[in-house]
């Protein structure tokens, strides 16, 4: 059932919502990505929320981290803009965009148990247009999942979104662990092959085609658009008002999965670790992470070795390789601390402190990546 009404006047309890980010508040890979399509599942601008597009779709969107959220729940907002249309749909394309819980954080469900509850999802949304679209909760470890529709209006709505206690089905509760566990999505296009049957009145196992059965296509127009943003889910029949957090405590959960470190706005040259010269091309890296990361993670760079360079013995010098984590030692993450290596030509001396900087250029990053 789809419900739009302003904020509850509830005082419930702090931390009921499990999803991260929900205010869009953080985005530290970008603000704005354009041109994204077939590429199956990325990671663009607000924190933890990622967009899947699969199937050749000629669709293409732009998402955006904007400032026209709805007064009193946000200032921000996630939007996605269609910069081409997609009039022909395949029967395997999709596009949804979700966020991926793990175990540990859902436990209170109690999904597979004789006191499993009801879960309860809320959002404020807009378009450009009305359309339908739907909101999907998929159980990971059983492949279990139920989709409801919902509207949207050129307006800020609140939409409410209640959804069955799953006692019986599945094969077991969801795994106490930081693997992925739920998958709470928003399908906005989808052809034959997602749309095909009939949404499911209760939690079941899977059938592709029950999944987006019903949607519009955000892809009809590039007169079209997308906003979300206060989006939260809890344990319960009811919604509870917006859960607000303080930024500090929504970026440290954002840092559990995913930590960048840039150069500030103009800064050509940024110390972007710290550490020794192992040999005469070689150092060793650190820098300090801002909380522990959900697992082993992924070194991110600009991809491009001229735009880091080693500052040791008063000397500036330009790395051969862009730097990377020597999967032969202990390197990678290390409690609170992240370890890596560069590499330069030559004209090193062994043993020396030295630092690891951006080399005249303000675009050149380091991130660490453990999302799911």
């Amino acid at each position: 059932m789809t419900k739009a009404r302003t904020n509850a006047s509830a005082s419930p309890a702090v931390g009921r919502n499990m999803v991260i980010n929900g205010a869009m508040n953080v985005a530290q890979r970008a603000t704005s990505v354009t041109g994204i399509g077939t590429d199956a599942g990325v990671y663009a601008t607000v924190d933890r929320f990622r967009h899947f597009s699969l199937g050749e779709s000629a669709g293409r969107f732009t998402s955006s981290q904007t400032s026209d959220g709805p007064d009193g729940i946000s200032a921000n907002c996630l939007k996605l803009d269609c910069t081409t249309a997609d009039t022909s749909i395949g029967a395997a394309e999709r596009l949804d965009n979700f966020q991926i819980l793990e175990g540990q954080n859902v436990q209170r469900i109690g999904k597979g148990l004789a006191g499993a509850k009801q879960i309860t999802v809320s959002f404020y949304v807009k378009a450009s247009a009305s359309f339908t679209f739907g909101c999907e909760i998929y159980d990971l470890v059983n492949e279990r999942q139920m989709t409801q529709l919902f509207n949207t209006t050129t307006d800020w709505n609140r939409i409410e979104l209640t959804y069955p206690a799953d006692v019986d089905g599945g094969d077991q509760p969801f795994d106490d662990d930081n693997a992925g566990s739920i998958q709470l999505g928003f399908w906005l296009h989808a052809g034959s092959n997602y749309t095909s049957g009939t949404l499911e009145t209760a939690f079941a196992n899977a059938t592709t085609a029950n999944r987006a059965a019903g949607i519009d296509s955000f892809f009809s127009s590039t007169d079209n658009n997308f906003f979300i943003t206060g989006v939260q889910m809890e344990v319960g029949p009811v919604a509870t008002e917006f859960e607000q957090e303080d930024i500090s405590t929504t970026l440290k959960k954002c840092y559990r999965y995913f930590q960048k470190i840039a150069a500030a706005s103009g800064a050509a040259y940024k110390r972007l670790g710290l550490g020794y010269t192992s040999t005469t091309t070689g150092g060793d890296f650190t820098f300090p992470l801002e909380t522990t990361l959900r697992d082993v993670p992924t070194l991110g760079t600009t991809g491009t070795a001229a735009n880091y360079a080693m500052y040791h013995a008063n000397t500036l010098t330009a790395c051969s390789v862009v730097p990377f984590i020597d999967t032969g030692t202990d390197q990678g993450t290390q409690s609170n601390m992240f370890f890596y290596s560069g590499t330069v030509g030559s004209g090193l001396t062994a043993g020396q402190a030295a630092s690891l900087l951006s080399n005249n250029n303000t675009s050149a990053f380091l991130s660490v990546d453990a999302e799911l």
